[in-house]
């Protein structure tokens, strides 16, 4: 070990291994700027306040993963001018972009500009202030820079002494042993593969890392009867002014990238019985294996109820539950607290009429070759459709659909039909009526929702508003 006092050996029978990991500082020019600071600690979170207390009113946050949401409301709130800039798509990138959207929409609400897409380049530093330069070109003066754009294992001096790393994480057994003998390791350094897809990497969360240090001493103190430390799922949740966003599991990148086939299924709930006050929707992710319907992920967004159902799915991943597992849990109702239908419920329900072909899907992404191919068939109320439709789509209101079906076969004229409501409810009931009268139909997976979360910013532009057409 190395002291102020000096290198001196000290002896152990078992040595645990826990160096964490450290804030990445990338390749930009202006980096070391002293306007320039992370956020891994305590101590960095006083030091950013000490600065705006000190009067920095403008902020860029480098980075729109976890740390750097929380780190840029916590700034906007107070009242500093906050900008955050994240190189992927969207915020919070393990996140759906669907679901992603809604934190974008609730960032902005709290005077956050957000920047997706685009790098920073360079930082310059100045006397009053620094500027970050874009890779657009984009100048954004701040008089504090968060860098926040992920971290990697402080395992430097592990792997140089010969202990197996990959990629720079310590290499560990079931039971946290290294490749060095009386050599343990645990948390945000060490090597983890995934629960669902099988890919190996490091989890920097605090629950898997301290629960993983339990189990370490139970294989140092009592080898025999300890239990190994499971692949743990990445279940995480960040509150964002009044939403809450959480995911456990796979989302769809990782499922792709593991060359899985699965099916998305999008809900709507509320999060406790509507006539109770209050009642909020969980605007939820599921998703599930294609031929046997295993529970891969879940991701869920929403004013509140969120924690609660993510947390029930993360068991039921983690028990190697099936969806139509879901069905069958009993979950605590009461009208403040659930529906007697549950979320979780529901979302069990939706995945067992899609695997047995109750319910066919169709999705957001699907739009433009959908338009090209099919009749849209919207059977919101006529009140709704005005608030905004899809071009070109026929709106006929679900409790209407028996006694127009000639309308429908007409418009139609041999193509498909591809059905939409609000949320996915109103539109799988109308898939009934229509394939049941021989049509070939598909339901809009998740509703109007989920198309205008998935369009996004270009919603206003692909949507037709009659009301504004007129005006």
């Amino acid at each position: 070990m190395e002291t102020a006092e000096g290198a001196f050996n000290l002896p152990y029978d078992a040595l645990v291994l826990a160096p964490g990991a450290r804030a990445i500082r990338p390749a930009v020019e202006g980096l070391d700027s002293p306007r320039v600071r992370t956020l891994r600690t305590v101590e960095d979170a006083v030091a950013l306040r000490g600065l705006v207390d000190d009067g920095a009113r403008r902020a860029v946050v480098l980075g729109a993963g976890f740390i750097g949401l929380e780190a840029a409301e916590a700034l906007a709130r107070r009242g500093v001018d906050v900008t955050i800039v994240e190189l992927a798509e969207h915020v919070l990138p393990p996140l759906e972009h669907e679901l992603a959207h809604l934190v974008t929409d609730e960032l902005r609400s709290l005077g956050v500009t957000v920047r997706t897409g685009v790098a920073a380049s360079a930082i310059e530093p100045g006397v009053d202030h620094d500027v970050v330069v874009l890779a657009d070109g984009t100048r954004v003066a701040a008089d504090l820079v968060v860098l926040s754009v992920g971290v990697r294992p402080s395992t430097e001096v592990f792997e140089a002494s010969g202990i197996a790393c990959e990629h720079g994480a310590i290499v560990v057994d079931e039971h946290g042993r290294t490749s060095a003998e009386h050599v343990w390791a645990a948390g945000d350094a060490v090597v983890s593969t995934d629960a669902v897809t099988g890919v190996r990497r490091p989890v920097p969360l605090a629950g898997p890392a301290n629960r993983a240090g339990r189990l370490v001493a139970d294989d140092i103190l009592r080898p025999g009867t300890a239990r190994p430390i499971p692949a743990p799922l990445g279940t995480a949740i960040v509150r964002v002014g009044g939403l809450t966003a959480a995911t456990t599991g796979a989302n769809r990148a990782a499922l792709d990238r593991a060359g899985r086939a699965y099916r998305t299924l999008h809900l709507h709930p509320l999060q406790h019985a509507g006539y109770f006050p209050g009642a909020s929707q969980v605007h939820l992710v599921v998703h599930v294996d294609a031929g046997t319907g295993l529970l891969l992920g879940a991701q869920a967004v929403g004013d509140d109820g969120v924690d609660k159902r993510i947390d029930v799915l993360a068991t039921a991943i983690r028990a190697h539950l099936h969806v139509d597992d879901l069905i069958d849990l009993d979950l605590a109702y009461s009208p403040p607290y659930g529906q007697a239908k549950d979320a979780v419920n529901l979302a069990g329900m939706v995945g067992s009429n899609v695997l047995d072909g109750t319910l066919r899907l169709w999705y957001a992404e699907d739009l433009d070759q959908v338009r090209t191919e099919a009749l849209l068939l919207d059977t919101r109320t006529v009140a709704e459709y005005a608030t905004g439709h899809l071009p070109g789509s026929l709106n006929i209101p679900h409790t209407e659909l028996r006694g127009r079906l000639d309308e429908v076969r007409k418009a139609a004229q041999g193509r498909p039909v591809r059905v939409l409501c609000a949320s996915g409810v109103r539109s799988a009931i109308a898939h009934r009526i229509l394939t049941q009268a021989g049509l070939d139909s598909a339901s809009l997976s998740g509703g109007m929702l989920t198309l205008r979360a998935a369009l996004g910013d270009r919603a206003s532009s692909t949507l037709v508003t009659p009301a504004l057409v007129g005006a």
